[in-house]
């Protein structure tokens, strides 16, 4: 697999999913790009211009295999705390926000080279399902 970014976790490549967006993510962590496995992955996603809390939208993790399609991780719902996992990945993952600093985050337990992908965070629009704002995205390259 290519590495595109080897430095930590902050990578400024995101993927614009409408021309006009009211708020931006920032996707950082407390690890390197490259982890082994048994490791912790810890991405933090930091939202500026918009408030996380709002009832309107709710955050998401996903990923991205090399060769394959985008998988689902969890989701978080501030609003009202809510969470959910994908079945495959629940007793590993675990998705919180911290509304007074506008930042959602992933930590991912017990790395296999299974969980190297792209990583990504975004908002989803609670009413009409559609993704409608800025994707953030960092690769993460188990060895």
């Amino acid at each position: 697999m290519e590495m595109r970014d080897t430095k930590p976790f902050q990578s400024s490549n995101t993927l614009q999913t409408t021309t006009a967006s009211d708020c931006e993510l920032v996707l950082v962590s407390s690890g390197p790009g490259i982890a082994r496995p048994g490791e912790n992955l810890n991405l933090l996603c930091k939202v500026t211009g918009f408030s996380i809390s709002t009832q309107y939208y709710d955050w998401h993790w996903i990923r991205q295999a090399p060769g394959k399609g985008l998988e689902w991780i969890a989701w978080i719902y501030p609003y009202n705390g809510n969470t959910a996992y994908a079945p495959s990945l629940k007793s590993r993952a675990s998705i919180s926000s911290d509304a007074s600093k506008n930042e959602f985050s992933l930590q991912l337990n017990s790395l296999t080279a299974a969980d190297s992908a792209v990583y990504f965070c975004a908002r989803i629009d609670t009413v009409r399902q559609s993704l409608l704002s800025p994707v953030q995205k960092v690769e993460v390259l188990l060895l």
